[in-house]
C-alpha cells in the first residue's frame, strides 16, 4: 500500500507563510453544509438530535485512541506486523471498523520520515484521531506539504537530517493514512500509560516526532 505517496526532498526556501490555525471554511462550503443538513432533517433522513449526537461523539474522540494503537505496535511485534500489513484486522482488536475506507499505516524509520496530507480537502482517519486540526484543512498546508515538506516540517519544529528521506502520503476519500512514529530509545520497561503520553496527534500525522523524554519529565 505504500505506493500511495509522493517522495520529496526539496530545499528549505519557500514563498509561503508559516502554517496557521485560523483559516475558516469557505462561505460556500458553510452554505452548502447548512442546506444539505436542513434538507436531510426536513425529509426525515436524520433528526437534529442524530446530528448533534454524531458531532458530540466525534468531538469526544482524540489522539488517545491512536496513541493506544501506536503503543500496542511498539510493544507487540505480532500486532505491529498486522497493523502494517492488514490494518482492518488490527483495528478490529480495538473495536474499530473503518470500512469501506482503507487505512494504510506507514512506519517512520532511521531512513524514512512520513507525513500525511489531503491535497483535495481534509480526508483524515477520524475514527482513530477524531477531528482534524484546523491547519490540516488549510490550503497552504495542503499545497506546501507536497511541494516543500521539509520547510513545513521545520515550521512545526521538526528538523531532519538531509540523508533522511521524506515521504508525503496523500489521503483521499477511499484511503486514509496513519504514521507509526519511532519509539524513543530509553523507554524500555515503561508502562503503556507512560508510552502513550509520548504519542501526539501531530506525530501520527507526521509533522512532528513524539514527545521527548525531557518534555515528558518537564
Amino acid at each position: 500500500m505504500s505506493e500511495h505517496h509522493h517522495d520529496h526532498d526539496h530545499g528549505h526556501d519557500h514563498d509561503g507563510k508559516p502554517i496557521q490555525e485560523d483559516e475558516l471554511p469557505a462561505l460556500e462550503a458553510q452554505i452548502l453544509e447548512t442546506s444539505v443538513r436542513e434538507l436531510l432533517i426536513e425529509k426525515g433522513v436524520v433528526s437534529a438530535d442524530d446530528i448533534r449526537r454524531a458531532i458530540e461523539a466525534m468531538e469526544t474522540r482524540g489522539e488517545s485512541l491512536g496513541a493506544k494503537i501506536v503503543v500496542r505496535a511498539w510493544t507487540d511485534p505480532a500486532f505491529k506486523e498486522k497493523l502494517l500489513t492488514s490494518s482492518d484486522d488490527a483495528l478490529m482488536e480495538f473495536g474499530i471498523d473503518m470500512r469501506p475506507m482503507e487505512l494504510c499505516v506507514v512506519e517512520n524509520t532511521e531512513d524514512v520520515h512520513n507525513m500525511v496530507v489531503c491535497t483535495l480537502c481534509s480526508c483524515y482517519p477520524r475514527p482513530i484521531l477524531g477531528i482534524p486540526p484546523a491547519w490540516y484543512k488549510r490550503r497552504d498546508y495542503r499545497s506546501r506539504a507536497v511541494r516543500e515538506p521539509r520547510a513545513v516540517l521545520q515550521e512545526f519544529g521538526t528538523e531532519l537530517p538531509d540523508n533522511r528521506q521524506v515521504r508525503v502520503h496523500d489521503s483521499n476519500a477511499d484511503l486514509r493514512y496513519l504514521v507509526l512514529p519511532k519509539r524513543p530509545e530509553g523507554t524500555e520497561g515503561w508502562t503503556n500509560d507512560q508510552l502513550e503520553a509520548l504519542v501526539t496527534r501531530d506525530s501520527m500525522i507526521g509533522v512532528s516526532d513524539v514527545r521527548s523524554l525531557d518534555e515528558l519529565v518537564g
